[in-house]
């Protein structure tokens, strides 16, 4: 009490507003022209922006004079590619009644002119065009822009999905100059952090949290004229940046794709499916037979008891029969590369499925064939099994010759060559199919889903499935 007293003088005589939760934030003594602002935009992100400086523009027109609108224009969509698809912000800025303008470049272009009154600040908020310095230099108090992240981690046009993926804990946002060189490489003016909850975060659900800070940063930055010289860097989260900064780059369909083999997998694919909606993989339903399957749905789980890892007194040799004993009942497989025939196991667990990965395991809800419609899990994978399409063998790994692996091959005799590959040690050997199961009937004993003995057992040669 006695220190919140003391301390009313001097916030008064700094002009502090509200306490943050990073101490108290404090009210700038500059001045400035009012903005004649040109807000390029276009996404839900940029609106939410665009809403709070129109807001703000009502409610002082000293601070704000006027807003014109810069969007890219509509691009043609669908498989006829005949309809237009606008931007979001376009009829949003049609529906404020502000000025707009559609470019996608700005070669040959000069700012417009609102009223009569030349733009005097340049606000770009997940536009997708580099601002040119031409063009910044022609605006008398540069340009700002909001990037959805803690600059400098998670430069790049994607943050929000990146930060989801890597399940970060802690998100933010920041008002930066804009560079005449680079993207989200200028000034750093102000920064807001918040926490995450990356169990529970989907893009949208950071979306929604991530816009009114962005939006709130921005006007505040007006308010207290951050933008007029000399600038003043903000830099109290730095010291809390990691080593190794992330570059949040474009999203590509090769971001989509399911990765069974990563040590994380398990944790990485309900991660990635929440930042990028629905995942795929292909599913070989015979060696010449491809199918793309989409996954929905999926979260992280323990393994299924038939995949319990080895006891102390259970030999490698134990726990592979005991899953053997169960291919083609309670465990089945897919395989998914067609250059390196790896079996990716899995169990049905109700209308759901559970697949076996290096650490934990898969459960996913539902499915799509590519070109169907989606179904629950296990009636997905019931309609692509074929018992005559693949045998499970284990062969000896080419890293580690004393030690099996499960390896599928096919069961089609045109096939004449497999692939024998070393899941650890990365490499790639064509064999002839009959060389593969004459090896693995001699380290074996038997082949396929019935049991295989005659493994070497002990301590020393326990290992992972």
């Amino acid at each position: 009490m006695v220190a919140s007293l003391l301390m009313r003088p001097v916030a008064k005589r700094l002009r502090c507003s509200h306490f943050k939760g990073y101490g108290i934030k404090l009210y700038s003594t500059k001045t400035s022209k009012p903005l004649s602002i040109l807000f390029c935009g276009s996404d839900e992100f940029s609106i939410a922006s665009l809403r709070a400086l129109h807001a703000e523009h009502k409610r002082d027109p000293a601070l704000i004079k006027s807003i014109d609108v810069l969007c890219r224009p509509g691009k043609p969509a669908g498989r006829s590619l005949k309809q237009i698809r606008e931007v979001p912000i376009k009829a949003v800025a049609q529906e404020l009644g502000l000025p707009l303008h559609e470019r996608d470049t700005f070669t040959g272009w000069t700012l417009p002119k609102s009223n009569d009154e030349s733009i005097n600040l340049i606000v770009a908020v997940s536009f997708g065009l580099f601002v040119p310095s031409r063009i910044l230099k022609a605006a008398e108090y540069g340009g700002l822009n909001v990037h959805p992240s803690l600059l400098p981690d998670y430069r790049g046009p994607a943050p929000l999905q990146h930060m989801i993926m890597r399940r970060e804990k802690v998100g933010g946002v920041t008002l930066q100059t804009l560079d005449d060189k680079s993207f989200d490489h200028g000034k750093i003016l102000a920064q807001e952090w918040f926490p995450l909850d990356p169990d529970f975060m989907t893009y949208q659900k950071l979306l929604e949290q991530v816009m009114p800070a962005a939006a709130e940063i921005l006007v505040e930055g007006l308010q207290n004229r951050l933008f007029v010289p000399p600038l003043v860097e903000d830099t109290r989260w730095q010291h809390k940046l990691p080593q190794k900064l992330t570059h949040a780059a474009k999203i590509t369909p090769k971001d989509k794709k399911v990765y069974w083999y990563t040590k994380s997998a398990a944790l990485d694919i309900p991660a990635r499916q929440n930042a990028l909606g629905r995942l795929w993989t292909t599913v070989l339903v015979d060696p010449k037979t491809p199918k793309r399957l989409i996954l929905e749905a999926s979260e992280t789980v323990g393994r299924p008891e038939v995949f319990r890892r080895m006891n102390k007194v259970e030999s490698v040799r134990k726990y592979k029969d005991r899953i053997s004993k169960e291919m083609g009942r309670s465990i089945h497989f897919f395989v998914e590369d067609p250059e390196k025939f790896q079996p990716i196991l899995y169990v049905e667990d109700g209308s759901a499925v559970i697949f076996l990965t290096p650490q934990k395991a898969l459960r996913v809800k539902r499915m799509t064939v590519e070109g169907q419609g989606t179904k629950d899990a296990k009636t997905v994978m019931e309609s692509i099994r074929r018992a005559d399409a693949w045998e499970l063998v284990r062969v000896p790994r080419l890293d580690k010759p004393d030690k099996l692996r499960f390896m599928a091959i096919p069961k089609n005799s045109d096939v004449k060559e497999v692939p024998a590959t070393s899941q650890s040690a990365g490499s790639n050997v064509v064999a002839k199919r009959s060389e593969v199961l004459k090896q693995a009937e001699s380290a074996n004993g038997d082949v396929g889903s019935g049991t295989m003995a005659n493994e070497r057992s002990g301590d020393k040669d326990r290992e992972k499935l």
